[in-house]
């Protein structure tokens, strides 16, 4: 029995970049990014043989992210990714697949006595995400968002579930749901108006996580993403991940009270997580793996 090479990549990751745009001398916009590269190829004689010919330098790939960034306006991080992943694959020739993430932090300017601060802000609610895999079956734009916590009093309900003798959870008609929304959708093409897309996206699961009486996260898990499919035709498939952000009633008859839902304790672990994908029945493949 012979032993090969398996599956390989390598890059840099979590390039922090951070871009100043200075309209003047006081009014400025940021674009702050956390960019990550990974490549594939022909790349079995560094690891077989320690030739390191065909191996692109991950610091380069840093000064990449840089000076793209320094070239022109980053614009859209799915116009930025789309960017790199495309220059990693016709620049180098060993270089047969790029694989390009990005995050977006969100910064909101500073309220001061005449309005928004020109150049001072605080840190905004939740990450903008894009992936693009660029390689010989084409490319792949899937874009998303992350660390949005949602959290709905009622509307949301929990029973009829599998029980035996180590089931301790009681069911309930009437809890508090939450979670942190990690949620990824894939785009049919590589061309788009991203950033309306993306807020509209975003818009729709908040508000269907909002709307839909829940009898389970899996459900609101389902509608969220069936909703994000049935109001934007380019987009092909939705992924998420979203812990349960369990709040349990506190007991309180110790101290003499009752507590009709009106104090919790919010646990941070252990938590239930809840992971699925909703698709077009008719969606083309996914090309190489979906990036996460």
């Amino acid at each position: 029995m012979g032993i090969v090479l398996g599956p390989n990549r390598y890059g840099k990751a979590e390039v922090r970049l951070v871009r100043v745009v200075r309209e003047d001398a006081v009014h400025h916009e940021i674009t702050d990014l956390n960019v990550s590269i990974a490549l594939s190829g022909d790349l079995a004689a560094t690891h077989l043989a320690g030739d390191n010919a065909n191996v692109l330098p991950t610091d380069t790939m840093r000064g990449l992210a840089y000076s793209f960034a320094r070239d022109q306006p980053v614009g859209e991080i799915e116009e930025f990714a789309l960017r790199l992943a495309r220059h990693l694959v016709d620049a180098y020739d060993p270089v047969d697949t790029a694989r390009v993430r990005v995050h977006a932090y969100p910064w909101e300017r500073i309220a001061a006595a005449d309005g928004p601060h020109p150049h001072a802000w605080s840190r905004g609610a939740g990450t903008r995400y894009v992936g693009v895999v660029c390689g010989p079956g084409g490319t792949q734009v899937v874009s998303g968002l992350e660390d949005v916590t949602v959290l709905k009093s009622t509307g949301s309900e929990f029973h009829g579930f599998l029980t035996d003798r180590y089931t301790t959870l009681r069911p309930t008609d009437d809890r508090i749901l939450a979670t942190s929304v990690r949620a990824r959708w894939r785009h049919t093409g590589d061309g788009g108006d991203w950033g309306p897309s993306f807020e509209r996206a975003r818009a729709t699961l908040l508000r269907v996580f909002a709307d839909t009486h829940s009898l389970s996260l899996q459900q609101t898990l389902y509608a969220m993403g069936e909703a994000v499919l049935a109001e934007q035709e380019g987009l092909a498939e939705a992924r998420f991940a979203l812990p349960n952000k369990h709040h349990f009633l506190v007991d309180l008859e110790p101290y003499g009270q009752d507590n009709p839902g009106v104090v919790y304790h919010a646990a941070d672990r252990p938590y239930g997580l809840i992971e699925g994908s909703v698709l077009r029945e008719d969606a083309p493949p996914a090309l190489l793996e979906l990036p996460w």
